[in-house]
């Protein structure tokens, strides 16, 4: 019974979420496009010309956000999107996805060949593993979802690149901060306005990679 009255308050509470509206307006397919926007807006991040990574890319709205910021004024892309997520996703014109595991070393090596040794300028993350409820577990899932960006990103980012990445509130996420400096001149935590008042979700942006 519980259960269900749950899931009801979560469908009241969608339906009238003022982001969600936006979101069906705007033609985004989801809210979160929302979250990387004012990221972008507040960071002063991607300009044309860049080349954006999107890992965990699915149902797609970051990189529609990522797409909007790169279109020129005769439609082109002016610079490249490439995204990959583990979930099928929808086409977006311009932007070159990729299916498969981020864990898995041979999708990690399609996505090297794609880039063919091009720098990146930004990488955007708003993967999160499945969560068990079990606390341990699932900081330790959090914690390596975002060291494979950081990994990728200290690996392929230009030295004045940026990476953004969800994370969340909780045990653990300390040592992630800690870890993300180490590889960062610049780490700060932000949580957008579209990100939900009781989720523990947190967005950390690292920008100017150490030698």
């Amino acid at each position: 019974m519980a259960k269900k009255k749950f899931s009801k308050n979560w469908v009241h509470q969608h339906i009238n979420d003022p982001y969600v509206k936006q979101a069906q307006q705007k033609g985004y397919r989801a809210r979160a496009a929302f979250k990387l926007t004012e990221l972008l807006d507040t960071e002063k991040l991607l300009r044309k010309g860049d080349v954006v990574v999107d890992l965990g890319a699915a149902p797609g709205s970051w990189s529609q956000v990522a797409r909007e910021r790169l279109v020129g004024p005769g439609g082109e892309i002016q610079g490249r999107i490439i995204a990959l997520d583990m979930l099928p996703m929808e086409p977006i014109a311009g932007v070159e996805f990729l299916q498969g595991d981020f864990r898995d070393d041979a999708v990690l090596q399609q996505l090297e060949d794609l880039l063919d040794g091009a720098r990146v300028d930004l990488v955007i993350s708003d993967m999160a593993p499945n969560l068990s409820g079990v606390s341990s577990a699932d900081s330790a899932r959090i914690q390596h979802v975002c060291e494979l960006a950081l990994e990728f990103a200290c690996a392929h980012l230009k030295p004045e690149g940026a990476l953004i990445v969800k994370a969340f509130h909780g045990s653990g996420f300390s040592q992630i901060v800690e870890r993300f400096k180490r590889h960062f001149v610049r780490v700060v935590e932000r949580k957008p306005k579209a990100s939900r008042d009781k989720s523990s979700e947190t967005f950390l942006v690292a920008r100017g990679l150490k030698n």
